[in-house]
C-alpha cells in the first residue's frame, strides 16, 4: 500500500482551452520570430511541441514550425515579447538542414517523455482512487461494527493504521490529492480517513515515532464516532443549526466517550481525543473550555486537521471553503486556537498552491490544482489533465523538481 494512494479522490479537471478574451492575429509563417506568443492550427499530435500555444523560444523552433506545412498561425500581440517580422523581412523558405532536424526530433523525443509521464500518472491516480476506495470500505465495515462487535472493530482499525502508517514511514514525500466528491451516508468515513491522513503526516513531521504517529491515526479514525448518536437530520443540514441544534451536536464528545469506554482494548489516548477534539488552546472550546497545556499533545494535532478538513467539507453549502481558503482562514483567525507548530507544518505540507485551487497560468490557461507533493513544495506546482504536462512558470506536471 502506498500512502499518495490513500489520500483524497481526485474529482477536479482543467479546462483545456481557457484563453478566452485575448485577442489574437493571423500572420504567414515566413513573418514568425522568437519571442513572438503563437498558436499552430494544427492538431495536437501532428507536431511536435508540447502545446498548440506557446511562445516560440529560438531560431530553431522558428524552422522546425515552418516545416510544418502550415501557411499561417495565430499570434498573441499582448503575451508576445516580439513583434511579427515585417513582410519585406519575412525569412527565406525554411531549409531542411541538419540543425533543424535535430530540433525536431529533440522535441519530438520530449513530448513522447511527457506522455509516458502522463500515462504513469493516471495509472497511478487510478490506483490511487480505488485504493481510497477500499480503505473507506474498511473504515464503513469497522464503523458499522462498533456496537455489535466492538473489539473486532478495534482490531481492524488497528490494522488498517498499521496499513496506512507503514506506507508512511516507508517513503520520503508525500503526494495529496484533491479532496473530491463522496456519497451522502459515507461523509463521516471520509472525513475520519481525511483527518488521519492529515494529522499523521504532521505527526511524522514533528519526529514523532510509529508508535505515536500510530496512536494519532487511531485517534483520528475514532475521533467522531459520537456522531452515530446523533440525528442525521442534524448531522445533514445544509441550513445554519439552530442553538438547540447546535447544543445536541457538541453532545457528540461525550457520546464519543461513552462509545469508546465500553471497548476495552482502545488505548486511553484515543479516548481523551475523542473527548478534547473540539477544545481549542485560548479555552473556547468545548465541552470544558480547556486551555494550552492541559489539553493533550496528540489532541492538539487532530483537532488542526479536523478543523481543516470541516472547514472543507461543511455541510452548510454557504460555509464550505476550498483548501486555500480554508488554510488562510485557520492562520488569520485561528492561530490562538490551535497550536501553531502543528498549523505551519499543515501549511508547509499543502504548499503555496493547495489542491483545490483556481490558478491562471503563464499561457493564459486556466487550472485547478489537484495533487502537490511534499518533496517539491518550493518548486512548480502539479496540476492535472490538461496533463500535455505543460513548460508554464507557474504549474507544470514535470514529476521531479525542475531548475
Amino acid at each position: 500500500m502506498n500512502i499518495r494512494r490513500k489520500f483524497f479522490r481526485i474529482t477536479a479537471c482543467f479546462s483545456a482551452n481557457c484563453s478566452i478574451g485575448v485577442a489574437s492575429i493571423k500572420i504567414s509563417v515566413d513573418r514568425i520570430q522568437p519571442g513572438l506568443h503563437i498558436k499552430i492550427p494544427l492538431k495536437w499530435n501532428e507536431h511536435p511541441f508540447l502545446f498548440n500555444v506557446f511562445k516560440i523560444k529560438s531560431d530553431q523552433q522558428v524552422q522546425v514550425i515552418r516545416q510544418l506545412g502550415v501557411k499561417y498561425v495565430y499570434v498573441t500581440p499582448e503575451l508576445s515579447d516580439a513583434l511579427p517580422l515585417p513582410v519585406q523581412q519575412a525569412l527565406a523558405p525554411a531549409a531542411n538542414d541538419e540543425a533543424t532536424q535535430s530540433e525536431s526530433d529533440a522535441l519530438w523525443q520530449e513530448k513522447q517523455q511527457r506522455i509516458e509521464e502522463l500515462s504513469a500518472y493516471r495509472r497511478k491516480v487510478s490506483r490511487c482512487e480505488k485504493e481510497f476506495d477500499r480503505s473507506l470500505a474498511r473504515i464503513r465495515n469497522l464503523m458499522t461494527k462498533l456496537r455489535s462487535r466492538p473489539e473486532q472493530a478495534a482490531k481492524e482499525a488497528a490494522q488498517l493504521v498499521d496499513d496506512i502508517v507503514e506506507s508512511l514511514l516507508s517513503q520520503d514525500d508525500v503526494t495529496l490529492h484533491l479532496m473530491g466528491s463522496k456519497t451522502e451516508f459515507e461523509d463521516l468515513y471520509f472525513h475520519c480517513l481525511n483527518v488521519s491522513i492529515l494529522a499523521m503526516m504532521i505527526a511524522k513531521a514533528k519526529g514523532l515515532k510509529a508508535e505515536e504517529i500510530k496512536m494519532v491515526a487511531m485517534a483520528a479514525l475514532f475521533h467522531d464516532i459520537g456522531k452515530a448518536k446523533i440525528p442525521a437530520a442534524i448531522l445533514r443540514k445544509s441550513t445554519p443549526l439552530t442553538e438547540p441544534e447546535n447544543n445536541y451536536l457538541k453532545l457528540h464528545t461525550k457520546y464519543g466517550s461513552d462509545i469508546a469506554r465500553a471497548i476495552d482494548i482502545l488505548p486511553e489516548k484515543v479516548i481523551t481525543v475523542i473527548e478534547q477534539h473540539h477544545e481549542l488552546l485560548d479555552g473556547s472550546g468545548y465541552p470544558n473550555g480547556l486551555k494550552g497545556d492541559e489539553i493533550d499533545v496528540i489532541t492538539q494535532i487532530v483537532s488542526v486537521a479536523n478543523a481543516f478538513d470541516n472547514l472543507c467539507h461543511h455541510q452548510n453549502p454557504a460555509e464550505k471553503k476550498i483548501p486555500y481558503t480554508a488554510l488562510s482562514y485557520l492562520y488569520k483567525h485561528a492561530k490562538s486556537q490551535y497550536n501553531n507548530e502543528n498549523l505551519n507544518i499543515l501549511i508547509k505540507y499543502m504548499g503555496v498552491y493547495p489542491p483545490g485551487t483556481i490558478v491562471k497560468l503563464s499561457n493564459e490557461m486556466v487550472g485547478l490544482v489537484v495533487s502537490i507533493n511534499s518533496a517539491s513544495l518550493l518548486s512548480q506546482m502539479c496540476c492535472f489533465t490538461i496533463q500535455a504536462y505543460l513548460n508554464c512558470k507557474l504549474l507544470s506536471l514535470r514529476l521531479k523538481t525542475k531548475t
